[in-house]
């Protein structure tokens, strides 16, 4: 038996050597793989049959250690050892030679106190007090033993890389859990988040494969898309019944969350039906932060990239993202030239993707772009890639193309930024800048609805950001004014719900209770409503105008300012004004303005006004689309 399992990564063979011989200096049996391991591969026999009768696994925990997948199965195995006796470090013990925390995983063992190097004496000492309250080897729980209900995974690629997010979604599942082993407490649910392909239920499947050890009850693994139908297949009328008289902690795995279809409300209640449950879910949506902990999920790192496409430029072009890279690898392996595949997946036509797949699976990547902003500012950003996109370029490209003033493009470019973050089609790259991945500007060639729309976009782009990324600015000669809208229905809308807003929040429409509030604080709000009504007119280019037919933007905004508001602040103005005046030093405004003979009537006149202002903030929403709760007077 073995006191010390001693884990390292071959690259630290060098700083490990004087550990090893202190450690067997001080009286200690310890075990160490000479031939070592190579990178991306599992936990061999040997390597567990000693950790099977070792006492404690000693992790020499440098920076290059969490990247070698060997040492991280023999860490995980060691950790899942103590887990099962009711303290994942009673088996793990670590050697940081770093100056920092961050790179050990999971944090129950960044938490814990770590021995130095630097001092081989008393991490000898610490380590021997450790063993010595340990009277037997380890105990190893077999791997994919453990029977998996409600269904399974679909096989996919080999698990490559993830080992930091693998260890953050157990940690997350059980941050709230005390005691840990038992799960008595109800545990935070876990969301593993990213666009389609990126490896989610891969993680989810990895995780619950490697640490099912830690949920006695079982995993239960629940198709998102039919959830009823799942867990109908259990059988059990009760479910809370049913994990009550199980009495043991389980892995509630929902998988496919169709998120953009769904409330927070009705994804939550998809979770593991009682407090025994590790509730993980995945989902391509970022919009439900309050759903639970979130693991967001990005391309792999170079290195793993290129393990998984066995060739550089392929692994080049899809930037990490392991659904395509597996796909073009195992052709490869198959006997297709790189180069040839390379020629494939950028010609016109079906993608290569699918053909490899034998199925759709590029129209999956994309299936979330279904508004119309969504799918603009996705060809704009398409049309600057590589390049990464701004708000402020969506917006100019599609005033362009458009026509249309700043501020409309601006809004409908910020939408489209926005839902695409959203659904995991964007990424940051620096402070409001977002970057497309190559495999969804490649999806969404062979599904775009409107292929004539992205070529009108792209000319607008070439346009207007190709020299420095300066907006060019449409005029008529002799005129620095704006293009005139080409859809002017657009503006209108927004204009119309910025005036609504404004409006309804007005003294006016907000009755004034008799002997409430300031008669002159009610006249400057409407005076300043006249300023903002014809500065958003200015802002989107639209008149004003007296009406003709139907109410417009223009008509209402006429008979607001001109036909409702101005005669009331005509003549009221100059009467309070030449009271005011009048003001005694040694009385307050509002006692002397209370004490106006004519105050009664002007409230009158101010109560009777209400009623006009209602109907103009009806008629500009029939116009927005928007309902404020404000109804106008026959």
């Amino acid at each position: 038996m073995w006191d010390v399992f001693l884990s390292y990564s071959r690259s630290d063979v060098e700083r490990v050597r004087p550990l090893a011989r202190a450690l067997r200096d001080g009286g200690l049996d310890v075990f160490t793989d000479e031939t070592g391991v190579a990178s991306f591969t599992g936990i061999s026999d040997t390597i567990r049959r000693e950790l099977a009768r070792s006492k404690a696994l000693l992790a020499f925990y440098s920076t290059g250690y969490p990247e070698r997948e060997a040492c991280q199965w023999e860490l995980t195995t060691a950790y899942l050892a103590g887990l099962g006796e009711g303290d994942p470090r009673r088996r793990v013990m670590v050697v940081n030679p770093e100056r920092g925390t961050g790179h050990i995983h999971p944090v129950e063992l960044r938490d814990a106190r770590h021995a130095s190097p630097e001092d081989l004496a008393v991490l000898v000492t610490d380590v021997r007090a450790h063993v010595a309250g340990i009277s037997g080897p380890m105990t190893l729980t077999e791997p994919r033993v453990r029977r998996w209900l409600l269904g399974a995974p679909r096989p996919r690629p080999e698990f490559l890389g993830r080992l930091s997010e693998l260890w953050q979604v157990h940690s997350a599942l059980h941050a709230h859990a005390a005691p840990l082993v038992t799960g008595r407490a109800a545990a935070h649910a876990v969301q593993i988040r990213g666009m389609a392909g990126i490896g989610k239920t891969l993680l989810a499947q990895e995780y619950a494969l490697r640490f099912e050890a830690a949920y006695p009850g079982g995993v239960y693994w629940v198709n998102g898309e039919a959830y009823d139908d799942s867990v109908r297949s259990l059988g059990a009328q009760d479910l809370f019944e049913y994990f009550d008289a199980l009495g043991e902690p389980f892995l509630w795995v929902v998988d496919g969350v169709p998120a953009g279809r769904s409330t927070t409300g009705e994804i939550a209640a998809t979770a593991a039906p009682h407090p025994l449950g590790h509730t993980l879910f995945t989902l391509r949506s970022r919009s439900y932060d309050g759903l639970g902990t979130p693991v967001d999920l990005g391309p792999l790192d170079a290195s793993h990239a290129r393990v998984l496409a066995g060739d550089d430029t392929l692994a080049e072009a899809m930037e990490g993202h392991p659904l395509a890279l597996g796909l073009l690898g195992r052709a490869a392996r198959a006997g297709d030239r790189p180069a040839g595949l390379y020629d494939r997946l950028h010609a016109p036509g079906g993608s290569l993707l699918d053909t490899l797949s034998g199925e759709d699976v590029t129209g999956s990547l994309v299936r979330d772009v279904d508004t119309r902003d969504t799918a603009d500012v996705l060809r704009c950003a398409i049309a600057l890639h590589p390049l990464p996109l701004t708000v402020d370029d969506a917006a100019r490209v599609l005033a362009v193309a458009d026509h249309v003033p700043q501020v409309v493009a601006g809004r409908r470019a910020a939408n489209g930024v926005r839902e695409l973050r959203a659904r995991s089609l964007l990424s940051p790259v620096a402070d409001e800048h977002w970057s497309l991945h190559p495999v969804t500007a490649h999806a969404w060639r062979r599904h775009d609805p409107a292929p004539a729309r992205t070529e009108a976009l792209r000319h607008a782009a070439l346009r207007t950001l190709c020299v420095h990324r300066d907006p060019v600015t449409l005029a008529f000669p002799g005129s620095r004014r704006e293009a005139p809208v080409a859809a002017p229905s657009e503006s209108e809308r927004m204009a119309a719900y910025d005036i609504q807003i404004e409006l309804v929040t007005r003294i006016g429409v907000q009755e004034l209770a008799p002997g409430t509030g300031s008669l002159r604080e009610a006249l400057s709000s409407l005076k300043s409503l006249i300023d903002f009504t014809r500065q958003t007119l200015h802002t989107y280019s639209i008149g004003l105008e007296r009406g003709i037919g139907g109410p417009t933007v223009q008509s209402l905004a006429y008979t607001l300012i001109n036909d409702t508001i101005r005669p009331f602040t005509s003549t009221w103005h100059p009467r309070l004004a030449a009271y005011e005046a009048r003001c005694p030093a040694d009385t307050a405004p509002l006692d002397h303005e209370a004490a106006w003979p004519q105050a009664e009537s002007m409230r009158a006149e101010l109560t009777a006004l209400r009623g006009p202002l209602l109907r103009v903030a009806e008629g500009l929403g029939g116009i927005s689309g928007a309902d404020f709760g404000v109804a106008a007077r026959g």
